[in-house]
């Protein structure tokens, strides 16, 4: 049995036409042979009706449990599947439509932001061998003892994920409103161009670091059961990226390593804290206040009797806070941004770092910090400087030229 899994989001299900062009994806895929899993998010964005920002709009300043929370959240999905199933029946295309705990997406009991234990796949296999489409809310899925769970941001892209690699299949096709992985966000760089392929190191790395085309956990999930992904357009034909390991393997898929840099991504909104620590046994205690106040830090730098790391703007305030509250003196820097440049080529590559120092220099942007991982450096600069380095590094990297990654995989249609 040939199965894909496709997830389409908000957007793509939003209005009757729109879910007709998702229809017509489902059927091209059918006429090619596969068994389909079609997992679908809430409709639309805030201020549409059925959309997961909406239903939380209808509970005001009333407080709720965590579990009453998940319970409201989770019908956005099951709108859209059962609507989706119906455009599907009404195509003629058989069609049956699951829960997320129908489906048998098990997750452990941390409400409004659960993680996948296990896909227990039974059912779904039992209507895919029927002939039928499956569709599959995603976001949500069940504990052991029953109980309806969310799986928070990107929770359908993990959804869709979990599901391709318990089914083994082919490839799991997240569907958006973008036409695949862009080189940078394209609202900034104008030239921004649409890679063939990357790997998913590559994807998780720029996820991490702000953009925002596919949720690194689902990544993470594909590459573990060596799923291949695929992000393409609901509303146009184009092939999109396709996101493989770098080398040939059940996929049939080569990605050329010629290209030292792949993307740069970027994230708004940090601010810059640098503590002083005379005594350096009170390092400990700063990381340690900041995690059980559930503050993540980033940018982590540490130096005999200073501490430098940053935090998101939103909870800068209670971060500093709680380090003044251990006795400790804190500088703030606030409004700065976070540019990275990502690329599994550049591990051993020698001069990555002092080009990406000489561009920003030439354009007199100044580097805050600095941190790198084999696959990405980044830097931070000043919020205001943030879209001029996105630009100046795509320029240096040469990004705007042609996509070296080599393609020979799978094809719908």
């Amino acid at each position: 049995m040939k199965v894909l899994v496709q997830k389409f989001g908000g957007s793509s299900v939003a209005t009757p036409e729109q879910r007709l062009l998702v229809a017509r994806h489902i059927e091209r895929a059918c006429q090619a042979g596969y068994r389909l899993a079609v997992v679908v998010s809430a409709m639309g964005r805030k201020g549409a009706p059925y959309a997961t920002d909406t239903l939380l709009d209808l509970l005001g300043d009333n407080p709720i449990s965590p579990r009453e929370r998940d319970l409201l959240l989770s019908c956005g999905e099951i709108i859209a599947g059962v609507v989706l199933s119906a455009t599907l029946q009404g195509m003629g295309i058989p069609a049956v439509f699951l829960t997320g705990g129908q489906a048998g997406i098990i997750t452990d009991a941390r409400f409004n932001d659960a993680r996948i234990l296990r896909v227990e796949p039974r059912r779904v296999e039992s209507y895919l061998e029927q002939g039928l489409v499956v569709v599959v809310a995603g976001f949500q899925g069940m504990t052991e003892a029953g109980e309806i769970t969310t799986l928070g941001r990107g929770g359908s892209d993990t959804t869709a994920a979990a599901l391709g690699v318990a089914l083994k299949a082919e490839a799991v096709e997240i569907y958006t409103d973008v036409d695949g992985v862009k080189t940078a966000d394209p609202r900034i760089v104008s030239e921004a161009r649409t890679l063939s392929t990357i790997t998913y190191t590559e994807i998780c790395q720029m996820a991490y670091e702000g953009a925002k085309v596919i949720h690194p956990r689902a990544v993470e999930i594909a590459r573990e059961g060596n799923i291949p992904l695929r992000i393409k357009s609901t509303f146009t034909e184009g092939p999109g990226t396709l996101v493989v390991a770098w080398q040939p393997g059940p996929s049939g898929v080569h990605i050329s390593r010629d290209r030292v840099i792949t993307g740069i991504a970027h994230m708004a909104g940090l601010t810059q804290l640098r503590v002083i620590v005379p005594d350096g046994n009170k390092a400990d205690a700063v990381f340690q206040t900041l995690a059980r106040n559930n503050i993540s830090v980033d940018f982590i730098n540490v130096f005999p009797g200073e501490l430098v790391f940053t935090v998101a703007a939103a909870v800068a305030g209670r971060a500093v806070e709680l380090i003044e509250e251990l006795g400790l003196k804190v500088t703030v820097r606030p409004n700065c941004a976070k540019v990275a440049a990502v690329g599994a080529g550049m591990r051993g590559v020698p001069g990555v770092m002092a080009a990406i120092v000489t561009a920003l220099n030439r354009a007199g942007i100044k580097i805050l910090q600095s941190a790198d991982s084999y696959t990405s450096i980044w830097c931070l600069v000043d919020q205001a400087d943030m879209e001029r380095a996105v630009q100046v590094l795509h320029r240096e990297f040469k990004l705007h030229d042609e996509d070296t990654g080599e393609v020979k995989a799978y094809a719908v249609g």
